[in-house]
């Protein structure tokens, strides 16, 4: 049915095609052979159909994104003016490697598109990752078990860093099956590992522990990382908003982020924040915490120390993205409205702060407390309406 539908193609009549639960291909009217394959994902490609001795072929024309109708349409007539049905039984073209096609089509059409951060995370997976494990096999030699193998592997050590490694994996695969270089993607059936909910945060006593276990590591070379920790549990800020802090970014009584997971973004500094940032060594560097070999670049962005900080403050649970969920329960605790918690995340919608604003028993247990004694008081003060 789907092979059978045709119409007049236009580049605003392919902008409307909708993806449905399976792949379907639109037929132009106009180039007998060339269509348009839309896939469950959305992604979208021109194919083209040669036919010979009574058997047909597709080939793939590349991504609606990369032409127009009318390009795809002069490429469709080309072809199929060279296309000589005896050279149908010659060796097929060799497929670009994994390595070739990354650095290649893939990075021309993709990689410029990306934030900088974004591209810095690509570029850690690619080199550490990816490549070394698929660098060499033939885009269509790519199979489920092998990328499994990977993943599980990688799994065990870094579980969210191998969630982003599959997900860019997909990505690259996905476009190169749009480019014809391959007919499924092997990493599209494999479940990312689940991530921990988001339900722990510091309360007042382990924010205690935790500065008096910072206090007793400070020395003159765990002092860069000492004064991140305590300003993304004083901010709410991200991690790479921090170790990526440059000393244009600070701006009297804010941060200026020129550059962070919803786009720039101002984050107001309490006291002890400006203390912090104040006493930071300003060498030359453009960024407020250099990199100790190349202080033309931020320091890497482990913290190594926070594995020590939380043993010694008996937070051994506690994850370093956790400061942040504390920022936000904290702010909520103290009775700032989400709005506001919000704004100060930097989250483009109350909503998401959701995640972040937890409160443990004790403070639900305390708030109890009062709407009791509050509806009590309601009640003793001349509450003779009729029960019922």
């Amino acid at each position: 049915m789907a092979a059978r539908e045709r119409r007049r193609l236009t580049d605003s009549a392919i902008a409307r095609l909708r993806a449905r639960e399976i792949e379907y291909t639109v037929w132009d009217d106009r180039a007998p052979g060339l269509g348009v394959r839309v896939r469950p994902t959305g992604g979208k490609s021109y194919v083209l159909l040669l036919r010979s001795g009574g058997r047909s072929r597709r080939v793939s024309l590349g991504p609606v994104s990369l032409r127009t109708v009318a390009e795809a349409r002069r490429d469709c007539l080309a072809r199929q003016a060279t296309h000589e049905p005896d050279r149908e039984s010659a060796p097929r073209r060799a497929l670009p490697r994994f390595r070739e096609f990354v650095e290649g089509e893939w990075k021309d059409v993709h990689f410029a598109r990306y934030k900088p951060s974004t591209k810095t995370t690509l570029r850690s997976l690619l080199a550490s990752q990816l490549i070394p494990a698929f660098g060499s096999v033939p885009l269509d030699r790519m199979s489920t078990a092998r990328v499994r193998r990977w993943f599980d592997a990688f799994s065990r050590t870094a579980p969210a860093n191998a969630n982003r490694g599959l997900e860019a994996l997909r990505q690259i695969m996905n476009f190169a099956i749009a480019c014809g270089y391959a007919d499924a993607n092997p990493a599209a059936g494999i479940a990312l590992n689940p991530r921990p909910k988001l339900t722990r945060f510091l309360s007042r006593e382990e924010i205690a522990r935790l500065h008096r276990a910072l206090d007793g590591l400070t020395t003159r070379a765990n002092r860069q990382q000492v004064d991140i920790i305590r300003l993304l549990l004083l901010t709410g800020c991200r991690r790479g908003e921090i170790v990526r802090l440059r000393w244009s970014e600070l701006r009297d009584d804010k941060l200026m982020l020129e550059e962070s997971k919803t786009g720039p973004r101002s984050v107001p500094l309490n006291s002890q924040a400006r203390r912090i940032l104040a006493r930071q060594p300003q060498n030359g560097s453009p960024f407020v915490f250099p990199s100790s070999r190349d202080p033309s670049r931020p320091r890497y962005s482990d913290l190594d120390l926070w594995h020590r900080v939380r043993k010694e403050a008996g937070i051994e649970d506690v994850r370093l993205h956790d400061l942040r969920h504390s920022f936000a329960s904290h702010a909520v605790l103290q009775g700032v409205p989400l709005p506001v918690v919000s704004r100060l995340l930097g989250h483009k919608r109350p909503s998401m702060t959701l995640r972040y604003a937890h409160v443990g028993d004790r403070e639900t247990e305390a708030a109890a407390e009062c709407i009791g004694e509050a509806i009590a008081r309601v009640l003793d003060g001349g509450g003779a309406g009729s029960g019922g």
